[in-house]
């Protein structure tokens, strides 16, 4: 490599050089009485947002922007500061600006499982089962169950996988009842709730989650490939069927650079009257990151 040239991380893609950026960006014109800076964000994020920029592609840079809207580059700076604060470009200092993986969120107002989340996220999601057996409950699992301690449970581990990845590794336990209905089934492809739903009519109707933080223990730590003492994001769900069945307990570890929980409040009740007691929420979402854009 010739001495000052700037190296191209890994999965990084150059702007496509069968595309003009001149050419492309004259289409767009801006219109009086709107801030520039933010029409050009609308601009940009229109484009990502229909594909025309793939993941890691690299943006016009700021001067090539500056050119074709006749603007400033701090108004470009503001446009793509915007994108960034929006979680829809990164930018590598001497390379430029590229495009974040699409992170599609999937609300948890509606009780989801792992393979609805990953798949309206864009992410092909299968499992690793690593045991499916049974065991005595301990203290914690009978609690979750409401089973008496030593009581025989059925307990599932697995790592669930998304475009090949490593996102989660969970451990689930369920009644004898529950686990011999999945005995024939293809647990690498198929969720419990689809299993249940679709072929025994057996509804899951809500769940119960507790989320906290948590460092990865040796065993976690080897089954998500990170290391050990890793920060690590431990949701622990209840998961019920009618009439007040519980029908598993299941604790699950997410990798923190892959996920995040977003939660937006409503401060009124829909009335229109507010509580501290009873605030609702709108949304509550898995959001999946790229891995590589913040390295």
């Amino acid at each position: 490599m010739a001495a000052g040239q700037t190296s191209v991380p890994a999965g990084i893609r150059q702007t496509r050089p069968n595309v003009n950026p001149r050419v492309t960006i004259r289409q767009a014109m801006l219109e009086p009485g709107r801030p520039r800076h933010a029409q050009i964000s609308d601009w940009l994020r229109q484009r990502i947002e229909e594909g025309s920029y793939q993941t890691n592609e690299k943006l016009p840079s700021e001067s090539q922007l500056g050119e074709q809207f006749d603007v400033s580059r701090i108004t470009v700076r503001r446009a793509l500061q915007t994108l960034e604060n929006e979680d829809l470009i990164y930018r590598r200092q001497g390379l430029g600006s590229f495009v974040k993986e699409t992170r599609v969120s999937q609300r948890l107002v509606r009780l989801t499982d792992f393979a609805e989340d990953m798949e309206a996220a864009g992410i092909e999601a299968r499992s690793r089962i690593l045991r499916f057996d049974a065991e005595p409950a301990s203290a914690d699992v009978a609690v979750a169950l409401d089973v008496a301690v030593g009581e025989k449970v059925f307990r599932l581990d697995r790592v669930r996988v998304g475009d090949g990845e490593p996102f989660a590794f969970d451990r689930t336990w369920m009644m004898p009842f529950y686990a011999q209905l999945l005995y024939d089934h293809d647990l690498e492809r198929e969720t419990i709730y689809h299993i249940l739903e679709e072929e025994y009519d057996i509804p899951v109707t809500r769940g119960r989650f507790r989320i906290e933080a948590v460092n990865a223990e040796e065993e976690v730590a080897g089954r998500l490939g990170v290391p050990v003492g890793c920060a690590l994001l431990l949701i622990d769900r209840i998961s019920f069927t009618e009439p007040e069945r519980r029908v598993y307990f299941q604790r699950r570890y997410y990798r923190c650079d892959r996920v995040a929980y977003e939660l937006e409040l409503s401060r009124m009740m829909p009335s229109g009257e507010g509580t501290d007691d009873e605030i609702p929420h709108t949304e509550f979402e898995p959001v999946f990151k790229d891995r590589n854009a913040d390295a």
